[in-house]
């Protein structure tokens, strides 16, 4: 019994780590797929999509934005979708007329249906997606367009960088998560496909775009589908665009929590294809980057709890209390910004948010709509 529960509590603490360490150094094993460049016509018509909830703050930045874009690539269809916003959000966007077209709203839909409506209201080939408070280099779009020369690609994932990661312990935490999910997604993307894009900044072939339920992540939903129908989902390093990020923690955890909820419910609708559609490869990358990651609070716990019980076991209670005693350590050397400690927690309550998250999925809610964080502005 004291073998047992030292294996599954070694087990369940390599599950825990594996999306954030072996994971990713594993896929430096697999072969390298280049893509292929100028093997296809390049697309000829170019569309950027954007949907807004009381940005006015965010606004003149982004309008700024697109007029630099515009003045590179003057047959840009630029679109944005003003969600019921109650702010001057929608009568910003009407006074840019040269710039953009809005497509109405009237009534509160949330951000898949936003961007299926505009989608729908657009010929273009490729239809680019951002957030209304990313900022996209302009020279990005000649380099996305690039890869789409390559006939085997259906998607492509920019490269997010936050600017404020010194603002605050949270922006740091959070953005040093994100370098290396792009990390991850450069090794991912070398041997294949990358497993989901991120809605500050991808692009997709129209026709390859899908029906998205209101309630599900539609650049999860989007960029997977590429793969489905047999094309690959690249991350692109060449093609950056730029975003604050929450500095406040329980602005954080609210994105997360919600984030983590339509990510689980667009998995459960996904997953027939996944298993349908997918390679051993492929399946093997899914599993290790979201389902492992999704399931980190519970699988932390239980190592803990195993390890705690095998210790009794083994007559050694001393060291189980000593064991929980330095978690309750590390918890008050945080509360005091000693770092690495502050950190680590940090990084705990994101993966609690995470699993929060499920727990919602689990319980049938769902996050039609959405809110700016107030401390990212």
């Amino acid at each position: 019994m004291l073998t047992l529960l030292l294996l599954i509590s070694a087990v369940l603490l390599l599950m825990f780590i594996h999306p954030y360490i072996s994971y990713p150094l594993s896929l430096l094993a697999f072969r390298e797929k280049p893509v292929r460049k100028g093997t296809g016509p390049r697309p000829r018509s170019v569309a950027l999509l954007f949907a807004a909830y009381n940005e006015e703050r965010s606004l003149p930045a982004k309008l700024e934005n697109i007029a630099a874009i515009k003045a590179r690539h003057p047959d840009i269809d630029v679109i944005a979708y003003s969600d019921m916003s109650v702010d001057r959000t929608l009568d910003m966007l009407r006074s840019r007329s040269d710039l953009l077209r809005v497509v109405p709203s009237n009534e509160r839909t949330g951000k898949a249906t936003g961007m299926r409506r505009m989608v729908a209201s657009t010929d273009a080939e490729i239809c680019i997606f951002t957030d209304a408070n990313v900022i996209l280099d302009p020279n990005s779009i000649d380099r996305l367009l690039d890869y789409f020369t390559d006939p085997q690609v259906g998607g492509i994932a920019g490269t997010l960088r936050y600017i404020n990661d010194g603002e605050s312990l949270t922006a740091e935490v959070s953005g040093l998560y994100w370098r290396l999910e792009e990390w991850i997604k450069r090794q991912e993307s070398r041997c294949g496909s990358i497993m989901g894009a991120d809605g500050s900044i991808f692009a997709t072939r129209r026709s390859l775009y899908p029906l998205v339920p209101s309630h599900l992540l539609d650049d999860m939903t989007v960029s997977m589908s590429t793969i489905f129908a047999g094309y690959r989902l690249i991350h692109a390093t060449d093609v950056v665009a730029y975003e604050k990020n929450a500095t406040a923690a329980s602005d954080e955890f609210r994105r997360k929590r919600r984030i983590a909820c339509r990510a689980f419910n667009t998995h459960r609708h996904l997953w027939p294809q996944i298993a349908r559609s997918f390679g051993a490869a492929d399946i093997y990358k899914y599993v290790s980057h979201k389902l492992l990651r999704w399931m980190g609070l519970p699988m932390l716990i239980m190592a803990m709890a195993c390890a705690t019980l095998a210790l009794s076991i083994a007559e050694q209670p001393l060291w189980a209390i000593g064991l929980w005693c330095m978690a309750g350590l590390v918890l008050l050397l945080a509360r005091a910004r000693i770092r690495p400690f502050s950190q680590l927690v940090e990084i705990f309550w994101s993966i609690s948010a995470i699993f929060v998250g499920l727990t919602d999925s689990w319980r049938g809610q769902t996050y039609q709509t959405w809110a700016p964080a107030k401390s990212r502005d």
